[in-house]
């Protein structure tokens, strides 16, 4: 089964006025199922490259992106750390359209209504390619982590907790 070309994204378009290669892959949105896990499995990548961008602000009230591994969870004081605050919190499902410009499940720190300060995991080096979302559901980009970087202009931070059993 073929899929049309899906249309440019402002994720796409920032790639492209930097001369950065990139891959679009679609796949089927459960709207149910949001998960990055669930993204992994349907576009046939491992969980720890399929990158989330979370939304959250600090007790200043600067709000940031947190860019973590789909199988992890976010620290919410290593983000506090990383970005030199007391207190970060995740920010409310209802304030992440109108500040980002896109909705759950197709959030990217690329083409952001607003550009919030972006703090990537430092395991995003770890890989040859990862995976983020191109600002729409049911489709995802796929470049190399120093692209992504330079595109995004993310910090490298430690940024999840470790899983459960596990020493970080």
């Amino acid at each position: 089964m073929k899929h049309a070309a899906p249309a440019k994204t402002n994720a796409a378009r920032l790639l492209n006025s930097l001369g950065i290669i990139y891959e679009l892959r679609a796949y089927e949105v459960d709207p149910e199922d949001l998960t990055a896990l669930s993204v992994a499995r349907k576009i046939g990548m491992p969980p720890e490259q399929v990158f989330k961008t979370l939304l959250s602000h600090t007790n200043d009230g600067q709000h940031l992106f947190a860019v973590i591994p789909g199988n992890s969870e976010l620290d919410l004081k290593k983000l506090a750390h990383a970005a030199g605050a007391k207190k970060a919190e995740l920010a409310s499902l209802k304030d992440v359209e109108p500040l980002t410009g896109y909705i759950r499940g197709g959030v990217t720190v690329m083409g952001a209504r607003k550009p919030f300060p972006a703090f990537a995991d430092e395991t995003i080096e770890l890989f040859d390619v990862i995976s983020v979302s191109a600002g729409l559901r049911g489709l995802q980009i796929i470049l190399a982590p120093a692209d992504y970087l330079r595109a995004t202009e993310a910090m490298l931070a430690d940024l999840t907790k470790a899983p459960t059993g596990e020493p970080r």
